[in-house]
């Protein structure tokens, strides 16, 4: 597959294939109405690949004029929760999807389903099959030889109606019988080789409850609910393409509406993997806190890490639509967030890993009081105060004792601006029995436009005032797998070989007085760290923990590639 970077010379059409597609159609035809569905199965929590989904569907329905459908594909119970539908139901609407009063369930129409299946069987198109799974498969044949007749693909009319009613009725054990689709087992598209259409499943459903024991297929489902809503496009990722003959069959022989499905490649991101079994097992054997976990990529992650759906629309509108799957760098959704968020976070100064530095010159006791800007560009968004006393935090690797030459931050008898304050200069180095650092002591001038020597002070830190300084848990939060292709590994290993270590780390920072008081949920800049929210879970009333969104800077990946 083909990676692709930002700012390596990749553009986007200004209509992608699928609006062209629409385009044609609609003049041929002015009469046609744009009408989409997100159809989800509520097995799972979503994730970003969905979120493009997502952006596309509601995209062109609302691009168009047209409409926008919310379907939930209920048809497995054993594997479906009300905590999934609750859950996407909040993830699309937080993404900015809205279906107005069309939220729909496949379970809806079971029974017209049902009805459908018995047309097909009176119209000898469908059959009650006794093979097993396992004899099923046998007979199904591979792709290059052609799989064989089952021996109950002739039985009559009746019997078939007689027996897909005691299926119906409870009469037969799970996987005991099916009601299959009679096509062409010679067919060269796997999906055309008689598919099962219904199978026995004693199981309670979250809706139907105990009415049914037997269950649609996917196939048989999916292509008459978008009929039954009235869709026109059903678009689907390239997965499906090899379904859509079938998705054809079943709308052609039943005789009904018939939407269009265009597929396009899903989305695949660097350093992540998007199966849905992966995910759960990242949560079910624990290297991940949950499916919220900040460092996942559902959609509920990516909300507790920060990610913003103006972030996650934008990423999936420079992403593009394309017909071939390729892997897109993870750079492209870490720079919209960027963006998104340098508008809008107002900057704070925080400290993640303190040194103290004493201000010599400066008297005990009496702090100064100062303004500094909540953000650089937006004047409406005013001023804060904040006060330097004595002693002060700052970064530790603002401070070198052999620096290099263009290393403009604190030395040794060198000197840095301390924003909005003034400028300070490292007269003594304190160092316990170990030979650590401990202490920086330094004079201050208050004048931020002073000449140190004569020359022209380059650089520029952050601090926090010592003494009025809260502590609060800091969460460091980076990709999860640490090579590109997490799941490039041999053959004795797995994607979990290439869990990143260094994915989270926890450290407690020093923080500006006034972030004690922030809201779950509301996002900084800590001023030149990066991208920090107030965790939505575990902070509390006067003690916030902060979740890095993204760094100020795409370094992590070209660190990664040189080691």
């Amino acid at each position: 597959m083909d990676s692709e970077n930002p700012g390596e010379g990749t553009s986007r059409p200004s209509r992608n294939f699928i609006q062209q597609i629409i385009d044609a159609d609609r003049a041929n035809d002015s009469t046609v109405v744009v009408h989409t569905r997100f159809p989800p199965e509520p097995n799972g929590y979503l994730h970003i690949g969905h979120a493009k989904s997502i952006c596309l569907n509601f995209g062109l329905a609302r691009e168009y004029g047209g409409n926008f459908n919310l379907r939930f594909d209920d048809t497995n119970p054993t594997k479906e929760e009300q905590e999934y539908v609750d859950s996407i139901i909040d993830d699309v609407s937080w993404l900015g999807g809205d279906w107005e009063d069309r939220l729909f369930f496949a379970s809806d129409y079971f029974d017209q389903l049902h009805e459908w299946a018995i047309d097909l069987i009176k119209q000898g198109k469908a059959y009650i099959c006794d093979l097993s799974a396992d004899e099923m498969r046998k007979y199904r044949g591979t792709l290059t030889e052609p799989g064989k007749n089952s021996p109950f693909r002739d039985r009559p009319i009746e019997e078939n109606l007689k027996l897909f009613a005691q299926m119906k009725a409870g009469d037969f054990a799970d996987g005991s019988r099916t009601l299959r689709a009679k096509i062409d087992m010679a067919s060269p598209n796997l999906n055309l080789r008689d598919p099962v259409m219904y199978r026995v499943k004693h199981a309670h459903h979250h809706r139907t409850g105990d009415k049914w024991c037997i269950y649609p297929s996917y196939d048989f489902t999916h292509g008459q609910s978008d009929s039954i809503e009235g869709i026109t496009y059903s678009i689907c990722t390239l997965e499906f393409e090899n379904h859509r003959p079938l998705y054809d069959w079943f709308l052609e022989e039943l005789d009904v509406h018939h939407p269009r499905q265009i597929e396009f490649a899903r989305l695949n991101l660097t350093y992540s993997v998007m199966s849905k079994r992966k995910l759960l097992q990242l949560v079910q054997e624990g290297h991940v806190a949950g499916w919220d976990d900040p460092r996942m990529l559902t959609i509920r992650g990516l909300r507790r890490r920060g990610y913003t759906p103006e972030a996650l629309r934008a990423f999936c509108d420079r992403i593009g639509v394309a017909k071939f799957n390729s892997t897109i760098d993870m750079a492209w959704l870490e720079d919209a967030v960027r963006e998104d968020l340098n508008e809008r976070a107002e900057r704070r100064m925080v400290v993640l890993d303190p040194l103290r530095v004493v201000l010599s010159n400066v008297e005990s006791g009496k702090p100064m009081e100062l303004q500094v800007p909540n953000h650089p560009k937006n004047v409406e968004a005013g001023k804060r105060d904040v006060t330097m006393g004595r002693e002060i935090f700052i970064e530790r690797n603002d401070f070198m004792e052999d620096a290099p030459k263009k290393f403009f931050r604190l030395k040794p008898g060198g000197s840095v601006r301390l924003r909005g304050a003034g400028i300070a200069t490292c007269d003594e180095v304190v160092k316990d029995a170990s030979g650590t650092v401990i202490e920086l002591k330094c004079s201050f001038n208050p004048d931020t436009t002073a000449l140190v020597d004569g020359k022209k002070v380059k650089g520029t830190i952050h601090w926090v005032d010592a003494n009025m300084a809260a502590d609060a848990e800091v969460r460091l939060y980076d990709h999860l797998f640490d090579i590109e292709s997490p799941e490039d590994v041999p053959e004795s290993g797995t994607f979990l070989d290439n869990l990143n270590p260094r994915s989270l780390e926890v450290v407690t920072a020093k923080l500006e007085p006034s972030l004690t008081n922030v809201e779950p949920g509301e996002t900084f800049q800590f001023e030149r760290v990066g991208y920090f929210v107030a965790d939505a879970v575990d902070s509390k009333p006067g003690k916030p923990i902060f979740n890095r969104t993204v760094t100020l800077r795409d370094t992590w990946g070209k660190e990664q590639r040189k080691g």
